[in-house]
């Protein structure tokens, strides 16, 4: 498959390809099971996957990593979960935490750089499935995760590929993109979001902070989110030292599992600076960069009443691809 993507005459501008595949399948159906995973820390993930429950045997299974306050009901993860499981894969979801049904218990969350619970619900998966070929694909925030984490673990990641849509490689300066970008609309949508999911572990976190609820709302940007909650609850000086930490562009060329990488120039939500070239990247790295596409988009086809969701037929193809080297 070429994965070069070209975008629909009828959606070549990057703010509708970020904003309205959203709107495209309202009644997407998928029938999933919610798993509550114990974690060492005395915590809880919430995993959702895919019916019928997968077996102990060969069949493929793979993990998908949603976005900043994403979650099983976002467009991209749950057209995903449903394209993969077509295309003959066991799925998983794995919410990141406070991103499921339920607050999680302690004040921690979770955050662009945070590998340690990918790392235990792959071990969890491998000894439950030893038999089974691991895949993962992240959007977004889970694509900077999914990256540090094949870059961290190098020859001895436990995924045998893996794919990372519209990343944010480098941190700092995107944020300072999603702060302005399209009349700040990206970031009123997740700053709210963050700030609703954020109350409703308040009292936790107030243990740690000391902030009140007027003090959460009365919070401006994403870098003022970061520095005041994200940064200080993970063990960070400040926002900028948990960008420059967390930012998974210097990962990419230490990774040696099978990975593709997509990417649009023209991402609203991301800098320049987080467009991987040919140089950053290992030789076990395919690079997917296009010229339009958006953020988390790449919506394709000539007919408007019938888009074609162009990620959800190339990542399918990459791990099936993968799958075929294996057998040989």
């Amino acid at each position: 498959m070429d994965y070069q993507f070209k975008p629909a005459w009828w959606m070549t501008n990057a703010h509708a390809q970020t904003i309205l595949p959203r709107f495209f399948r309202p009644n997407l159906k998928l029938n999933y099971d919610i798993e509550l995973l114990p974690t060492p820390d005395h915590d809880e993930l919430e995993l959702a996957w895919t019916k019928p429950q997968p077996k102990n045997n060969d069949k493929p299974l793979a993990i998908v990593l949603h976005g900043l306050e994403g979650n099983i009901d976002s467009f991209y993860a749950k057209g995903m979960m449903k394209a993969l499981q077509l295309a003959g894969f066991d799925v998983v979801l794995m919410h990141f935490r406070n991103c499921g049904q339920q607050a999680n218990k302690l004040a921690r969350a979770y955050h662009s750089g945070e590998t340690s619970d990918l790392d235990f619900v792959l071990c969890e998966i491998k000894s439950r499935f030893p038999n089974k070929p691991l895949m993962a694909v992240g959007f977004s925030l889970g694509g900077n995760v999914l990256t540090k984490y094949l870059g961290e673990c190098k020859e001895h990641s436990k995924l045998d590929a893996a794919a990372v849509v519209s990343a944010p490689f480098a941190l700092a300066s995107s944020c300072k993109v999603i702060q302005t970008s399209c009349f700040k609309l990206y970031q009123k949508y997740l700053l709210d979001r963050l700030k609703k999911s954020t109350s409703r572990k308040l009292d936790h976190i107030k243990e740690n902070l000391n902030l009140t609820a007027q003090q959460v709302s009365a919070i401006r940007d994403l870098w003022e989110f970061d520095n005041k909650i994200t940064a200080p609850l993970h063990g960070f000086i400040d926002a900028a030292d948990y960008y420059l930490k967390s930012s998974g562009k210097p990962y990419l060329k230490r990774i040696k599992t099978p990975t593709l990488v997509i990417h649009a120039q023209d991402d609203p939500m991301l800098s320049k600076e987080a467009i991987p070239t040919a140089q950053d990247v290992s030789r076990f790295v395919k690079l997917a960069v296009s010229k339009q596409g958006g953020h988390v988009g790449f919506i394709g086809g000539t007919n408007p009443l019938k888009p074609t969701f162009w990620l959800e037929q190339c990542i399918p193809d990459f791990f099936l691809q993968e799958l075929k080297k294996r057998i040989k």
